[in-house]
């Protein structure tokens, strides 16, 4: 009988992945490599290195125990090739293997790959997620706007999940108007759990400090589950100490709690050690305990069937050269404080150091930030797109991507959101308590001390006035600028200029 091939990536630590099913322990061979390609496309944060091999090495562990014959790729093997098109090459020479079996890939780039195989691979559809390519594209079909909301209450109805009798449990399928309150530090708020390495990660941590040493990011603390009893158990913390105050706290941000009522299971659900499911379940069986109430329960699963679901469906339908798109035209470099370069601007030196730290942000730092300042400086989104890919433990490109391209950058050009997130420092201060120890005054529109996001705000909307000002969502805007008197505008534009030069030529800003 002739062996094939099981291909396994590290975001695929599923014991019932769609290869493993259609596969047969008795002859096929588990494929599991850790290779140098795959942690320097883009130079990855050392955590988010860390995390993926030693939960593919637990994971392979798993598979033995359960019967299953795995070749697996140690990093330090010197036959390694160090590509995933390399290793299985080399294991089907070993095994006399002729054809491989994989679970579709998430990214392109590793689907481009595999189509190009000298061996025949067949990709299983990934049918961990909870709407299929052709669902998506079924339903995005002959729709002039693709909008969330309405992607999302058809996945409630496919779900069940917070419905009765064919309607929104509470009677309203959206309760935004409820959640996005600002916060306030509280020593006494859960913290959620943190992992000590085991033998094998300690084995992976010192691998990846050897190895990958110029990597922007903190190797440790590293704190993160690398198994399947792990992700359970931060889920079962987060249904009962945080999911109560999640949805209040979703977009708030405090400089000493990164983490506030936030999950911290992305990382877990991107590698398959959590299914969607699974996590949606058990909060809405949180809900219906009466530990957490419904405006919280709501705006979490719709993160994950309304949200996670949506992105995955747009990165698949547009195709590989959907992170290519420029809509607005931006170029500027990515300037140093990204990688950790010093600013006067609190709230992005704060995000930052964080996501040096912990590998960690959650999606309102990214998106009204980092990202908010990226999209009004005119950065390019490519170039965020490959750091956000880089730094973040939970970023893998079919995710990652539209939430850049699209959602942050409006690079799509309206694909995936009918606006940009444009704003001006009033919202960051808002939100968060970054602006109390900042040099920039978030109160003052114009001058040298002027909070930055105030005049760059206003000189990215009238770079694109022809662009936005005939959207709805956006007129509002338009008609504040033409009261304001001549004198002003031209003093918000001059100062947003002369910062952008500053920046562009290397000037801390």
């Amino acid at each position: 009988m002739v062996k094939r091939l099981v291909l396994i990536l590290g975001d695929q630590l599923t014991p019932a992945l769609s290869a493993l099913r259609a596969a047969d322990p008795a002859r096929d061979v588990v494929v599991m490599a850790e290779v140098r390609a795959e942690g320097t496309y883009v130079p990855h944060h050392p955590q988010k290195i860390a995390l993926i091999l030693s939960a593919m090495r637990h994971f392979a562990a798993q598979l033995r125990e359960a019967g299953w014959h795995v070749a697996y790729s140690r990093f330090d093997d010197p036959d390694n090739s160090h590509t995933i098109a390399g290793e299985l090459l080399r294991r089907a020479a070993e095994h006399g293997a002729t054809e491989v079996l994989a679970t579709r890939p998430g990214e392109w780039r590793l689907i481009t790959a595999l189509d190009d195989m000298p061996l025949p691979v067949t990709q299983q559809p990934d049918d961990r997620f909870l709407c299929s390519d052709s669902e998506f594209a079924a339903w995005a079909e002959g729709r002039k706007q693709f909008r969330m909301e309405w992607f999302y209450r058809e996945m409630r109805r496919k779900t069940g999940f917070l419905m009765q009798d064919g309607q929104p449990v509470g009677g309203k399928w959206n309760y935004d108007h409820d959640n996005r309150k600002a916060a306030k530090p509280d020593l006494f708020r859960p913290r959620p759990p943190r992992f000590d390495p085991d033998a094998t990660t300690a084995e992976v941590l010192d691998l990846v400090a050897a190895e990958f040493p110029d990597h922007f990011g903190r190797l440790r603390p590293f704190r993160w589950g690398v198994t399947r009893a792990n992700a359970l158990e931060a889920l079962d913390w987060f249904t009962q100490n945080a999911l109560q105050h999640f949805g209040d706290e979703q977009d708030a941000m405090l400089v000493d709690d990164p983490t506030l009522s936030h999950s911290l299971l992305s990382p877990y659900l991107n590698i398959g050690l959590l299914s969607a499911h699974e996590v949606c379940a058990a909060a809405e069986a949180a809900y219906h305990a009466g530990k957490a109430p419904l405006n919280a329960v709501e705006g979490f699963i719709r993160q994950i069937i309304g949200w996670r679901e949506y992105v995955r469906g747009i990165y698949m339908l547009h195709g590989p050269g959907y992170a290519d798109q420029n809509a607005l035209g931006a170029d500027r470099a990515l300037p140093a404080l990204y990688w950790g370069a010093k600013t006067d601007m609190a709230c992005l030196s704060h995000a930052v150091a964080q996501t040096r730290d912990l590998a960690y942000a959650h999606h309102i730092q990214r998106l009204m930030v980092t990202g908010l300042f990226g999209l009004i400086a005119g950065l390019s989104p490519q170039a965020l797109h490959e750091w956000y890919l880089s730094v973040y433990i939970d970023a893998f490109e079919w995710v990652e991507a539209p939430n850049t391209i699209g959602m942050s950058q409006f690079a799509d050009g309206g694909i995936l959101g009918s606006k940009p997130y444009a704003a001006s420092g009033a919202y960051i201060h808002r939100m968060s308590d970054y602006c109390g120890d900042c040099r920039y005054k978030v109160a003052l529109k114009t001058g040298p001390d002027a909070c930055p996001f105030n005049p760059l705000y206003w000189h990215f909307l009238m770079k694109h006035r022809d662009r936005f000002a005939s959207n709805p969502r956006m007129a509002q805007m338009y008609r504040t600028w033409d009261k304001m008197d001549d004198v002003r505008q031209q003093a918000t534009l001059s100062d947003a200029e002369a910062f952008l030069r500053r920046m562009d030529t290397g000037k801390m800003v």
